[in-house]
């Protein structure tokens, strides 16, 4: 289901999101009309619009499109919104003022999906910050992981810092067992966002580089998608798939209440 503006998207509504493919978004899990980090995901729309287009985004009209696109769903839900001017022109970008809500309806997945496995490669995305929809770097490098036999990405700056994974931010558990985040141009995720305001387990934001990885005791990845899902390696090392901070930590998010839409 695809709703533009509140009423149902056009194949021409969408040609321009297709061929020029400018904007920005952000995906969320709805179960039984609630969504954890509502209110952080709303702001990152705010956040990302003022920085794509320029413009002010009406938070209340936003929400009332994702209202009107959920209205009636029951169960677990992927909810995507994704902000773009179906008038822009790949001539004249500047003039692309206009910005549209595009809310995108698909079943949800279950939760935690199985371990991963990542490969390493030296990549910033452009613009960390903003959820852009430009995932043609991201993917290709996932298609390389894949045909080297990993199942994602994970990114390092040229400096050595381990940044992010390909659609996911990412995590490590030490020895002492603190949670590690990584300091590094990352996409602030939802998710990311609402672990680190727990009181429990212990959490810090520190450079995390390449020669660190070994000594690490588990690593993990997080998005709304998949919550939190264990790496059980990053290139040749390798990590346990059940250690109990990774599991003390998928209990304490799924237990944080979802906000009613």
């Amino acid at each position: 289901m695809s709703e533009l503006n509140g009423n149902p998207a056009t194949l021409k509504d969408l040609q321009s999101l297709a061929l020029t493919n400018y904007g920005h978004f952000t995906s969320m899990r709805m179960e039984d009309g609630t969504v954890r980090g509502l209110s952080l995901h709303l702001d990152r729309l705010v956040r990302d619009c003022r920085i794509v287009f320029g413009v002010e985004l009406d938070r209340e009209r936003t929400l009332n499109y994702i209202r009107k696109a959920a209205s009636g769903v029951t169960g677990v839900a992927g909810l995507r919104v994704t902000v773009f001017d179906p008038a822009i022109d790949m001539g004249r970008p500047s003039n692309a003022k206009d910005p549209h809500i595009l809310v995108t309806l698909r079943p949800g997945a279950a939760m935690p999906p199985p371990p991963l496995t990542a490969k390493t490669f030296t990549f910033t995305r452009d613009n960390a910050q903003v959820k852009h929809i430009s995932l043609y770097p991201q993917l290709r490098i996932r298609r390389d992981a894949q045909l080297a036999g990993f199942d994602d990405a994970v990114f390092v700056e040229p400096d050595g810092r381990v940044s992010e994974g390909g659609t996911w931010n990412l995590g490590f558990v030490d020895q002492d067992g603190t949670v590690i985040w990584p300091e590094a141009p990352v996409l602030p995720g939802t998710t990311m966002l609402q672990l680190q305001s727990l009181d429990a387990p212990k959490q810090i934001t520190t450079p995390v580089r390449l020669v660190d990885i070994p000594n690490m005791a588990a690593a993990f990845a997080t998005n709304v998608t998949i919550g939190v899902r264990c790496v059980s390696a990053i290139d040749d090392v390798q990590f346990p798939p059940n250690h109990p901070v990774l599991a003390a930590l998928r209990d304490a998010y799924v237990s944080i209440p979802g906000e009613r839409l």
